[in-house]
Parts: structure tokens; C-alpha cells; sequence
């Protein structure tokens, strides 16, 4: 995998919570970015997924949106 090199600028602020949090992983600030940027794109591509899911899932049993929200408070009442 070849690396590339990528400048960012943030605040002090921001900077110092960084070093904060990868200093308690015991990692350095580019290995926190791209750890948390990796995770961000991983959630991002789970919640897309699970979103053309549930829209399959809806049209194939002839569910409106309105629909879905009707159902969810069905069962919120009944547990």
C-alpha cells in the first residue's frame, strides 16, 4: 500500500485533545486521526447499508415512511 502525505491544520485547542487522547492509546497523533477518520468512513458506510436494508426491506412489504414510524411506536407500546 503506498502512503501519501497529508497536512491538516486544527486549533491548539483541537491539537491538544488530540495529543490527549492518543497519548491514553499509547498512539501517535497520525495514528489516532487515522484510526478515528477510518472508523468514521467504516460507521458511515454500516449506517448506508443498513439504510438500503431497511428501504428493500420496506418496499418490498409495501411500507410508506409513515408507515415505519407507526410500526416502531406498535411495538414500543407492546414491550
Amino acid at each position: 500500500m503506498a502512503l501519501a502525505t497529508v497536512n491538516l491544520t486544527f486549533d491548539d485547542d483541537f491539537v491538544e485533545r488530540i495529543d490527549f487522547f492518543a497519548n491514553n492509546a499509547s498512539m501517535t497523533r497520525a495514528q489516532l486521526i487515522y484510526n478515528s477518520v477510518k472508523m468514521y468512513m467504516n460507521d458511515v458506510e454500516r449506517l448506508q447499508d443498513l439504510y438500503a436494508y431497511g428501504k428493500s426491506f420496506a418496499e418490498k412489504k409495501g411500507f410508506t415512511e409513515s408507515d415505519v414510524f407507526t410500526e416502531i411506536e406498535k411495538y414500543r407500546n407492546n414491550t
